[in-house]
C-alpha cells in the first residue's frame, strides 16, 4: 500500500489518498487514535470521483463515531480499465429495460457475477493492508455498494463481524443461495419505489439470509431518495456491533 495524498478536514479527520496494487483508494482517520480503532469498508457502485461527496460524508460519521473507514475503486470505475464483457451485459439490460421487457437472469448474471468474482479479492487485499496499519484493528463492517459484493464478503470473509447493505442492484440466483449461509447481523436498507430495483427480488434475499439477528429499514421514494434518518440508523448498528 502506497499513500499518495495526506488532507487534514474538519473535525479532526485525516483523509489520505492511497493505491494497493494498481487500484486507488482512500482512508478516512480520526487525527489521533490511541488504541487502535475498528475499521468500517465503505462500498460504492463505481466511480471515487464521482461518489465523494457522499463517500466522505459517511465517512466522517463513520470517523466521528471512534472508526476508521475506507474505499477503494470498483472495477472498470474511474480510469479503471472497462471490461468489454461488462459493457456488452451493460447494454443488454438497457435494451430490456427500455423496451419494458423482464431482465433476464443470464444479462443479471454476465452483468453481476464477474463483479462479485474480481470485487471481493481486491476488498480482501485492500483490508490485509488496512489492518497492517499501526492505528487500525478488528473487527472490520462492510457499509453499502453493490449488494451481491456484499453478501460473497459476509459469507466469505470471517473479519467482517457485521454489514449494512443497500438494496439496490439486480440479484444473481447464486447469490440468492449464498445468502442463506450469510450468518453474521445484518442492516438491510431498501427504498420502496427504487426505479433500478426488484423490489421484490430484494425481499427475497432478505428473507434468505441465515442471520439471526438482521432487520429490513423500508423507506418510501427512489433510489436516490435515501432519508437522512436511514444513514443515523444504519451508523447506530454500526457502534453497537464493532465498537
Amino acid at each position: 500500500m502506497h499513500f499518495t495524498s495526506e488532507t487534514h478536514l474538519v473535525d479532526d479527520v485525516v483523509e489520505r489518498d492511497f493505491v494497493v496494487g494498481d487500484i486507488p483508494g482512500t482512508l478516512w482517520m480520526p487525527a489521533t487514535t490511541s488504541p487502535p480503532v475498528p475499521l468500517i469498508l465503505l462500498g460504492h457502485p463505481g466511480g471515487l470521483e464521482q461518489m465523494y461527496p457522499r463517500l466522505a460524508a459517511r465517512a466522517r460519521r463513520a470517523v466521528a463515531d471512534g472508526f476508521a473507514a475506507a474505499t477503494i475503486e470498483t472495477p472498470g470505475g474511474g480510469d479503471r480499465p472497462r471490461s468489454i464483457a461488462a459493457e456488452q451485459a451493460r447494454a443488454d439490460l438497457r435494451r430490456a429495460l427500455q423496451a419494458g421487457r423482464e431482465v433476464s437472469a443470464d444479462i443479471i448474471d454476465r452483468l453481476v457475477l464477474p463483479l462479485v468474482e474480481q470485487s471481493v479479492p481486491e476488498w480482501q487485499m485492500a483490508m490485509d493492508r488496512l489492518l497492517a496499519l499501526p492505528d487500525i484493528d478488528g473487527p472490520v463492517g462492510y457499509s453499502g455498494g453493490v449488494i451481491s459484493v456484499g453478501v460473497r464478503l459476509a459469507r466469505t470473509e470471517p473479519r467482517i463481524g457485521a454489514a449494512v447493505l443497500f438494496a439496490g442492484s439486480f440479484i444473481p440466483r447464486a447469490i440468492l443461495d449464498e445468502a442463506r449461509r450469510v450468518t453474521i447481523p445484518l442492516h438491510v436498507l431498501l427504498q420502496w419505489d427504487d426505479e433500478h430495483n426488484d423490489r421484490q427480488a430484494a425481499l427475497d434475499l432478505f428473507d434468505a439470509f441465515g442471520s439471526t439477528e438482521k432487520s429490513l429499514h423500508a423507506n418510501m421514494g427512489g433510489h436516490t431518495g435515501v432519508p437522512a434518518y436511514a444513514g443515523e440508523d444504519a451508523a447506530g448498528f454500526f457502534v453497537r456491533h464493532l465498537s
